[in-house]
């Protein structure tokens, strides 16, 4: 006898810091890395079995870096479909490019990974 197995996607909240080389950038260069950073958010939304619930941007209320991981700069709420799509997620930033660095000189990620909390009613 075979059961049918549910693949029940992870629930990944990936907590963004902007870095102060960020910061320190002269200001003609600071639209390279927002841009890389837009290209990124495509890249995760366009990735197979990625559901993209949320995002949220604290740069109105915290200005300057996230040194210590609280608070972080921006957040990605989404639905991976495994631990490895999360662990491709944070290596984004590894490999994305601006001009002669990767993103990862101005920014950093970190990712919880956990399951919807859903409560009996």
């Amino acid at each position: 006898m075979t059961m049918a197995t549910e693949n029940k996607k992870i629930r990944a909240l990936f907590c963004c810091a902007v870095l102060q080389n960020f910061f320190d950038l002269p200001g003609d260069k600071i639209p390279d890395v927002l841009k890389a950073t837009g290209q990124l958010l495509r890249t995760i939304r366009e990735m197979p079995g990625v559901d993209v619930l949320g995002t949220m941007d604290d740069d109105e209320t915290m200005v300057g870096t996230s040194p210590n991981g609280w608070p972080w700069t921006f957040y990605i709420l989404a639905d991976v479909p495994d631990r490895q799509t999360a662990v491709d997620i944070c290596g984004l930033f590894r490999t994305s490019e601006v001009g002669e660095y990767r993103l990862w000189k101005y920014m950093r990620i970190e990712a919880r990974l956990g399951r919807e909390l859903v409560m009996p009613e």
